[in-house]
């Protein structure tokens, strides 16, 4: 099932579903269901824009950085969109001056994108002002990111969006890289529909960087949902059409032409309706301004923007069914135009809600923006104002501060953001943190999907570990035909120092997004990290352990695994598996600066004997290596065709290589002590 489409039915269950229901698309035809691959937000967004722009302006900065590269990479390999004019990228010398080409190349009739994200967003502002008042339906592309305050943080936060919430443009949130690559295609539609700017928005990292099971919308379907550039667009700086744009206008005429400009905002929403329901018609994938999940009879519900909203429809599934609670959670699709409506209607009849807002403003003292604007939808409501059908009552409202700079939100934090309604507990809170306001987590249950698989992996920047987890993820999608969700735990100091990944593996979609602390494989490619943490925490019962080790002899490799390790080894009765990585990198590598990167590649053999995703395939195995060497190729290739059969060298070496440590030898121990 696409993911797009799981909104259909919203606030029912998949499980809950009729079988036909389950099929793609609610068991409708449609005519254009997406090409099925395995990218990340990033890499699904750079899909729409080379195929319908003309060009890009943009100045690289983190998180936001690989969406530009993309495009710039197809730039330059002579890449043409839908209608055979070349793209064209420029990068000029900061974010205020790609903001500053994009209005340009937008006066002059063209169809241009930009990338970015935090600080550079906030450097563009003057310019989006003018964008906007120009009515040149630019779509920046953004990776939602921490704005740096009391410290530097490159992660997600949703204050720069924030920042930019009164600059004229519309603004939709997406949760996963299926969204990020459809919305950016329904921005488009919008804004041109209703010359108005639009920023299509993800989560820094956590959604740009996250590869996932997606289905990429095709190339006919775009060209005809968005339509030619030159027959949407005006040129505004013809000379055999002129006409003034961006003059001065003194008290005698500048609020008659700002106050003229609401006749194009009144159009946004209408507009921005037509085209989720095309893209709805045509996909099967549905989006809305909101969208609830499990909220018609529920007392409690949870209401947020951004990747752990879906983390919230896990959390609302376990509550009902384990506790009884009638609990659901509103996803906020589109902040711009604000859905005031909408929303009022998803929460009216609930006894409590509380709004988790990626960002905090402490001298707002009734909220953050999210939670201020929702207040202000019901204060409407009361009173029947701006259009706004009468309400007698207001549930009790509560918000908190949730995932600043990508701090891990967990099924644990939502159950205590519930428990706090529950209780009629902090008017303000957080989660996450030891703090004197966070709300205390009292559960944090296993909410995986029966049968899926999870890894963790402990390793260092620059081994290549966190590639190597995405071509597992690849090939878990594309050739195995499985969901997958594979994401790095980045620092803003990446190489030499320790790195943490994690990949997910299962029948469905994944709707989890926090760090995996249940585990069915932990890959030690640092094995320092036995000896300065616990790396094991979490594992299941008879889970699966694979770690570098210059030894051949299982006896070394288990002497000098520390005695607290071996006792909980024992205890799960854990299978312990070993492979001198970096010596088969040293050994295959043709380029001597990968041979530091490729050792981490040896682990996708030790994957692909472990799991029995190849078993279960029925293929044969020329085919998995067949697929295998796609997916190399996909993150290799440019370094030519011996950086791809050297990787896939070191693949068929870690499979054969893989050593183990019988349970004899690790059962033996204890029963001499």
């Amino acid at each position: 099932m696409s993911q797009g489409s799981s909104v259909v039915h919203s606030g029912v269950p998949f499980e809950d579903r009729p079988p036909q229901e389950q099929q793609e698309g609610g068991g409708e035809k449609f005519e254009f269901p997406g090409i099925p691959t395995t990218c990340d937000g990033a890499e699904a967004v750079v899909h729409v824009e080379i195929h319908i722009s003309q060009a890009a302006g943009a100045y690289p900065i983190t998180s936001s950085t690989t969406m530009g590269g993309g495009f710039n990479a197809a730039a330059s390999n002579g890449w043409k969109n839908l209608w055979g004019d070349p793209i064209v990228f420029f990068e000029p010398e900061s974010e205020h001056s790609a903001a500053s080409f994009c209005e340009g190349f937008a006066a002059a009739g063209g169809r241009v994108t930009n990338f970015t994200s935090g600080q550079g967003l906030v450097l563009m502002k003057e310019v989006l002002y003018t964008i906007s008042g120009k009515r040149l339906p630019v779509v920046m592309n953004i990776g939602a990111r921490a704005l740096t305050s009391h410290s530097l943080n490159v992660h997600a936060g949703h204050d720069d969006m924030m920042s930019v919430a009164d600059c004229g443009w519309g603004m939709l949130f997406g949760r996963n890289a299926q969204e990020a690559g459809d919305l950016c295609l329904i921005a488009r539609r919008a804004a041109e529909a209703s010359q108005t700017p639009f920023f299509n928005v993800q989560d820094g990292f956590l959604t740009t960087h996250t590869v996932e099971k997606v289905r990429l919308p095709e190339p006919e379907f775009m060209r005809q949902y968005v339509g030619r550039p030159e027959d949407k667009l005006v040129n505004l700086v013809d000379p055999r059409n002129p006409l003034m744009s961006g003059v001065v206008q003194n008290q005698d005429s500048y609020m008659k032409g700002k106050i003229a400009q609401r006749w194009y905002y009144d159009r946004v929403a209408p507009v921005l309706e037509d085209a989720f329901e095309e893209f709805y018609r045509r996909t099967g994938r549905r989006y809305s301004f909101v969208e609830p999940y499990r909220c018609e009879d529920a007392e409690f519900i949870i209401v947020g923007m951004g990747c752990y909203m879906e983390t919230a429809q896990a959390t609302v599934d376990y509550l009902r069914r384990e506790r009884g609670i009638p609990v659901g959670c509103l996803n906020i699709c589109c902040f711009r135009p604000f859905p005031a409506r909408q929303i009022v209607e998803a929460l009216r009849d609930c006894t409590a809600f509380s709004v988790l807002e990626r960002m905090d403003d402490p001298l707002s003292t009734t909220g953050n923006h999210l939670t201020r604007e929702i207040k202000a939808a019901f204060c409407d409501a009361v009173t029947g104002q701006n259009g706004q059908e009468k309400i007698d009552r207001v549930p009790r409202i509560y918000s908190g501060s949730a995932g600043l700079g990508s701090r891990d939100v967990r099924p644990g934090d939502l159950i205590a953001v519930v428990d706090n309604m529950i209780e009629d507990g902090q008017d303000y809170f957080c989660v996450g943190i030891k703090h004197a306001l966070a709300l205390p987590v009292r559960e944090d249950p296993d909410l995986r999907e029966p049968g899926t698989f999870s890894m963790r992996g402990h390793s260092v920047g620059g081994f290549g570990s966190v590639t190597t987890n995405k071509v597992i993820a690849t090939i878990a999608g594309d050739v195995f035909g499985k969901d997958v969700q594979a994401y790095p735990k980045y620092g803003s100091e990446k190489k030499g120092l320790p790195t943490t990944y994690y990949l997910q593996i299962a029948d469905r979609h994944i709707r989890l997004h926090s760090e995996l602390e249940h585990v069915d494989l932990v890959v030690l490619n640092d094995t320092t990290a036995l000896f300065s943490g616990n790396p094991l925490v979490g594992m299941v019962d008879g889970g699966a352990i694979v770690m570098q080790s210059s030894f051949k002899d299982p006896a070394e490799v288990w002497a000098r695994i520390p005695a607290h390790h071996k006792e909980f080894i024992r205890r799960k009765r854990i299978r312990v598996y070993f492979a001198d990585m970096v010596q088969i990198a040293r050994e295959v590598a043709s380029v001597a600066d990968l041979q530091m990167r490729m050792q981490g590649i040896v682990l996708l053999g030790a994957f692909l004997k472990l799991t029995p995703y190849g078993r279960m395939s029925n293929m044969t195995e020329e085919q998995i290596y067949a697929g295998v060497e796609k997916a190399l190729r996909k993150y290799f290739g440019k370094r030519g065709e011996k950086v791809v059969q050297d990787n896939l060298t070191c693949v068929k070496r870690g499979y054969s290589e893989l050593g183990e440590i019988p349970q004899e030898l690790i059962q033996q121990e204890a029963c001499v002590v």
